[in-house]
Parts: structure tokens; C-alpha cells; sequence
């Protein structure tokens, strides 16, 4: 991917309007799937677009405590490209998904972690 392909990028975030917070779709692998069909999944689930798989672009890790249990999560990133669906039809984990440019995605990604990626 070349610099003129980066800078006319768009990024599609979800979004929880109440708690400020943007980030990237992910989500938890269902029993059987490859960590590329869960991306297409997720993708598709969380943005309501329709997605094709074009490479994988890195990994994040990170660490959490919920009910006094930690966690530790690892996340596989792909970049996707959307080919159809609309954003008006993704499911109920997010309230918003907004399409940015590349740079405005990276201000407002609330984890610094998926910034990186």
C-alpha cells in the first residue's frame, strides 16, 4: 500500500456514544472459526458492511479485570474492505458506526493500542 492509498483511506469505527469511546470491531471466536472468518464476522456483525479479507496487519494485547477475574485478551487484526452492506444495519454491541479518514480514525480511536495497529 502506497502513501496516496493511505492518505484517501477511510477507516469504519464503532462507536458507544454514552461512554465517548471509538474502536476497531473485533469480537470472540465462535466455536470451529479461523481467526480470519471472525474478523469477517465480527466486521460484519458490529459495521452491518458486507467485507472481504485482504491481509492480516498485527496484533494487540491487553489485560482487564471484570468480577475480580483478570483477562488477558489477544486480538488479531485484518485489514478489510467493505463491498457492501450499510452501516445502519449493525447490531446492538455499538450505537454508532461512522466512517473517518485514516488520520481522523487514528485521533479518535480511544485505545492507543489499536492506534498502533
Amino acid at each position: 500500500m502506497d502513501s496516496e492509498d493511505m492518505v484517501s483511506m477511510e477507516v469504519a469505527l464503532v462507536g458507544r456514544s454514552h461512554a465517548g469511546i471509538w474502536a476497531l470491531p473485533k469480537g470472540t471466536p465462535q466455536s470451529g472459526e479461523t481467526v480470519e472468518q471472525v474478523a469477517v464476522r465480527e466486521a460484519q456483525e458490529e459495521t452491518g458492511l458486507q467485507v472481504r479479507l485482504i491481509a492480516y496487519i498485527g496484533s494487540i494485547s491487553y489485560s482487564f479485570v471484570r468480577d475480580q477475574i483478570r483477562y488477558h485478551k489477544q486480538v488479531r487484526h485484518f485489514l478489510l474492505e467493505a463491498i457492501g452492506g450499510d452501516t445502519r444495519l449493525h447490531d446492538a454491541e455499538y450505537d454508532i458506526v461512522q466512517w473517518f479518514p485514516l488520520h481522523e480514525a487514528c485521533r479518535r480511536l480511544t485505545y492507543q493500542n489499536e492506534v498502533n495497529i
